[in-house]
């Protein structure tokens, strides 16, 4: 049986790494267009205030969602989203239901949104050539770590979750 002292000491240092690892996240959507754009907004944003809108909204779920599942993993799996911490469970709740890689996704939706809240289409650029590693790491490190690690728990999972776009209907464990 565990202790629940341990539980809660393991569940601290998971957030202490989660919030640290927080720096990975923050880099890629707001240090870099920080760095592209130094975040000037162009006169005129091309599709008006529609695309600074639709901008600002892509920027606050991204940062939702990443916020959201830093949650999850130190809570629910007990670890970070950081390869050299990983959870000790698989995050298969929330968001995670809908799709495999949300962290992902949400940061390029952030990048995307300052594109179109600032009116700079580098930026796009940007999240497109970020996307190629990203995609190369997920693929070729994250998935087979992963199937390593939780085996047919992860195979389940992976088989009626989508990697990037998400299901509508949220994907519902048989355990």
């Amino acid at each position: 049986m565990t202790n629940p002292t341990d539980t809660s000491r393991e569940r601290k240092r998971a957030a202490v790494g989660t919030a640290v690892f927080a720096l990975a996240p923050a880099t890629a959507a707001g240090l870099v267009p920080w760095l592209l754009t130094r975040w000037e907004v162009q006169s005129p944003v091309p599709g008006g205030a529609v695309a600074q809108v639709a901008g600002a909204l892509f920027v606050g779920a991204g940062a939702s969602v990443v916020a959201n599942s830093f949650v999850r993993f130190a809570t629910e799996g007990v670890g970070t989203p950081a390869p050299f911490a990983p959870p000790k469970h698989l995050v298969v709740s929330g968001l995670y239901r809908h799709a495999r890689n949300p962290m992902y996704v949400s940061i390029a939706a952030a990048v995307v949104g300052q594109g179109l809240l600032l009116g700079q289409p580098k930026l796009f650029g940007y999240a497109a050539l970020a996307a190629v590693p990203v995609a190369g790491f997920v693929r070729f490190y994250e998935e087979p770590a992963l199937a390593r690690k939780f085996g047919a728990e992860y195979e389940e999972y992976r088989k009626n979750v989508p990697r990037w776009l998400p299901r509508l209907a949220p994907w519902r464990p048989d355990h």
